[in-house]
């Protein structure tokens, strides 16, 4: 059986963590580097803000340990067990760099494992993971990636994947779709550099996510993030690249997203784009409509007895044969 054998390191002087997985057999072995979505989503890809700890993020490193994989799966410092300590020394310091930071961090980490073949790693990244991941790959590194994943990222710009988003849950409620004008205006005044001001009328869901983005805790980041393009990083990309959008996933859309993102490699062939058609947003096979997904705790993301989905994971197998071995 495969070994898991948890780790930490010090970053800036703060506590991080993460679990190693060793495949069996000798090695050196190729290694992927797990990096979660947004959020205090932990090494797991589980979260506080959602029920359930049956996590995509272990059952990856799990499955590729039995394919002979190695991988290294980490909490931001924000996330997991150091949180409550991390988070008020970082507060007004998060930042697309200090997340990046992270990742080299780990990085580091699992090519210095004895069993890990430093010349053959790839970063794996989940929905906002997925930027990191292309930061770290558009810039020497000391470790560079053989190759890259990106698990559901965006390819339109965070605005108008937030306002679909939202979108869609105020139609779930009484009066909601009356009410996204007060939404876009909220958001104009945040692309202004003004505070939201949100409407008190507004539904308090509604209300949460949009707060969080000027929560003093998430400057600059949350301005940052706003800014963000997949898509110019992934034309400008010159390593193998898999693009994966799960045709359940609610928030990332493989047309809306994965249309520009396309266009985007147009003329890159060493780019695989896959849009498995029963998986969700953490690659869990999921066939529930749009509204059973709204309308469980969590999305159900982590509900116990989740797995991942089949065509997805034959598909990054398949894809880590040809770029690592």
């Amino acid at each position: 059986m495969a070994t898991s054998i948890d780790v930490t390191w010090r970053l800036d002087d703060l506590p991080m963590a993460g679990t190693l997985v060793r495949p069996d057999g000798d090695g050196p072995f190729p290694g992927v580097v797990l990096v979660a979505g947004s959020g205090p989503t932990d090494r797991d890809w589980c979260s506080p803000l959602l029920p359930g700890d049956n996590g995509s993020g272990r059952l990856l490193a799990e499955t590729f340990a039995t394919a002979g994989i190695a991988s290294l799966r980490y909490d931001k410092r924000v996330a997991g067990e150091h949180a409550a300590l991390n988070v008020p020394k970082l507060l007004g310091r998060l930042s697309m760099q200090s997340h990046l930071d992270e990742l080299v961090a780990a990085v580091e980490v699992l090519a210095a494992a004895d069993f890990v073949d430093p010349s053959r790693l790839v970063g794996l990244g989940n929905s906002e993971g997925a930027l990191h991941v292309l930061h770290y790959a558009s810039a020497p590194r000391s470790v560079p990636f053989a190759g890259i994943i990106l698990a559901a990222p965006p390819g339109r710009s965070m605005r108008t994947v937030l306002l679909s988003q939202l979108a869609l849950q105020a139609a779930r409620l009484p009066g909601g779709t009356e009410l996204m004008p007060k939404v876009e205006e909220a958001v104009d005044r945040y692309e202004a550099g003004l505070p939201m001001d949100l409407d008190p009328a507004l539904p308090e869901s509604v209300r949460m996510v949009l707060a969080a983005f000027e929560a003093p805790a998430n400057l600059p980041f949350a301005r940052e993030l706003w800014m963000e393009s997949a898509c110019d990083m992934l034309t400008e990309g010159t390593i193998p690249t898999l693009v994966l959008i799960g045709g359940h996933d609610v928030q990332i859309d493989a047309a809306a997203d994965g249309g520009p993102l396309q266009a985007a490699a147009a003329r890159r062939r060493d780019v695989t784009f896959a849009f498995p058609p029963t998986a969700n947003h953490v690659f869990k096979e999921d066939t529930r409509t749009p509204d059973e997904v709204a309308a469980a705790p969590g999305n159900g993301y982590n509900a116990p007895g989740t797995r991942l989905d089949p065509e997805s994971v034959a598909t990054m197998l398949a894809w880590l044969r040809r770029v690592v071995g």
